[in-house]
């Protein structure tokens, strides 16, 4: 086997030196500036959100800014329609900065020219063009996905004040941004409002600002306080409103009774009653309410639900419904009236060192010994100018027995015709007797004697008054006769006055004959004593 040939003995060459080629130094820089421009870039990124609105009014892609107190802290990148098409999605980049701002309750609007609540916002926009504000909340979640306000947040979050619940009947003339006054300062503005869910009413948030917040408390009253409020009372006309800016857009108030001024202040998200003026809201609450039914047989025209129940001048309860009802035994249509009376108010005491006060802790014996003694409900016209009617309650010792029926729900209170209706039922049945007169016999004879008169006055012209007036024709000729018969100068009068004398010397003798024959009677025989010579 042959021998391999032996392996060279390796050789250890020296290293060249590399050198750095100046033409590269410049790409080189390049390069590393490029990279350190983008990790900048990178790490000053902010996050980026979406937000949904119904419109896209106002957004513009790559110009509409979003901005935190009028300070730019983003921009929209990108405005496109959602999956469905029903709504608007804008892609916003915001600064590193606001990271911090973006949780769960914080809120984004489109800003642009509004007039809402007596109050216009946004005029600023008709220059630079709309832009997207945001507001910080208070949560402690994160959140990159966001829907957008439709209408602008009236009250900031960071804003001090406490928020309340007003439940009313119907929204009157509120909207969002409505001011809020307590003492005619504004103190308050609405936030929201909601249909309730059965539709039996409207729910209002409201906002009142520190620190007239402490004046809420638990038994303070709001009412709608927009218009001009009138009264017509024994001190002539009272016009009453909060401002100039209620008249126009509407406004609520609030006042607490000064009996409950000591009470503690409400809670956050405490809920109110909202009444329509101050005097329903002010008015004494009943803590005891019972229904009754009182039931009249004529017209109620003019009585109207909330009419006052009234016992003396002072009220005990309201009307809160009227109905009609139809009997079929009787075959006659009577009108139910509901009412809610306060017993509280009927028997209360006035002072607390007197006794007396409730007649009976039993409602229904109360009730009971009233109707007995003669408690009746009555009509009675509280004005003459407008007509309106209210129910009395009055003792009539004289009416008719009645009881109360307790198996009825409600109960009925007996009623009496007011003074009115039974003026108006004599005025009737006086009607009723005068239909029954014979009047049209009664015409035509009349008639007849007016015809006869007529006769008979033509007959006095043709007939009568002639006559009449020879008759006065010759009266007055008699007249002048006797008259020129009487004058002093007339034969008449001479021979008158001859004759009276004459008679007058006659009576003389008779006289001296009278007197001669009383003292000698004997005359009578004998003769005069000279005559017997």
């Amino acid at each position: 086997m042959s021998r391999p040939p032996e392996l060279p003995n390796a050789v250890t060459a020296p290293r060249k030196r590399w050198r750095i080629q100046w033409i590269w130094l410049v790409p080189t820089v390049a390069v590393l500036v490029g990279i350190w421009l983008a990790v900048q870039a990178v790490l000053s990124h902010g996050p980026t959100i979406t937000i949904s609105f119904k419109t896209g009014e106002g957004l513009e892609a790559g110009k509409t800014k979003i901005k935190f107190k009028d300070v730019d802290i983003g921009v929209v990148k990108k405005v496109a329609l959602s999956k469905d098409y029903k709504r608007v999605i804008a892609t916003a980049e915001l600064t590193r900065d606001a990271s911090n701002m973006l949780i769960d309750d914080t809120r984004f609007w489109v800003v642009r020219p509004r007039i809402a609540g007596g109050t216009v916002s946004g005029i600023s926009t008709l220059l630079s063009g709309a832009y997207i504000g945001m507001d910080i909340g208070h949560a402690k979640a994160e959140r990159r996905d966001y829907t957008g306000l439709e209408v602008p947040p009236v009250i900031a979050s960071d804003v001090p004040g406490r928020k309340f619940v007003l439940k009313a009947a119907d929204l009157g003339s509120v909207a969002v941004g409505t001011p809020i006054y307590f003492r005619r300062l504004q103190v308050g503005q609405v936030t929201s409002f909601d249909l309730d869910k059965d539709g039996g009413g409207v729910t209002l948030h409201i906002f009142i600002n520190a620190p007239y917040d402490r004046y809420v408390n638990g038994d303070s009253r709001f009412w709608q306080a927009g218009g001009i409020d009138v009264t017509l009372g024994t001190g002539g006309v009272q016009i009453n409103t909060q401002s100039v800016v209620s008249i126009l857009v509407g406004g609520l108030a609030f006042e607490t009774p000064a009996a409950s001024l000591n009470q503690p202040e409400a809670q956050v998200n405490a809920i109110f009653p909202l009444f329509n003026t101050r005097d329903d809201a002010m008015k004494l609450h009943d803590r005891v309410v019972e229904t009754y039914v009182l039931v009249f047989p004529g017209s109620v025209r003019g009585l109207v639900v909330g009419a006052p129940v009234d016992f003396r001048g002072i009220t005990v309860g309201e009307v809160s419904a009227i109905y009609t009802r139809f009997d079929p035994d009787t075959k006659q249509i009577s009108i139910p009236v509901e009412i809610k009376f306060y017993p509280e108010r009927f028997t209360s005491r006035y002072a607390a060192a007197l006794k007396g006060g409730r007649l009976s802790d039993n409602p229904r014996a109360m009730a009971d010994f009233l109707v007995d003694r003669g408690l009746r409900g009555q009509l009675k016209t509280g004005s003459l100018i407008t007509g309106q009617l209210y129910v009395a309650l009055e003792f009539f010792p004289n009416a008719p027995k009645a009881h109360i029926d307790w198996s009825r729900t409600p109960p009925e209170l007996p009623t009496t015709p007011s003074g009115m209706q039974s003026l108006q039922e004599a005025m009737n049945r006086i009607i009723a007797r005068i239909d029954k007169l014979p009047l049209e016999q009664i015409g035509n004879n009349a008639q007849q004697t007016l015809a006869n008169s007529a006769l008979l006055m033509r007959n006095l012209n043709t007939q009568v008054v002639p006559q009449a007036k020879s008759a006065l024709s010759a009266a007055q000729a008699t007249l002048d006769s006797a008259n020129t018969a009487l004058q002093p100068d007339s034969a008449l009068q001479q021979d008158t006055s001859d004759a009276v004398r004459e008679l007058a010397r006659t009576a003389a003798s008779f006289r001296a004959l009278s007197d001669y024959l009383q003292r000698h009677p004997e005359a009578l025989v004998r003769g005069k004593a000279g005559d017997s010579k």
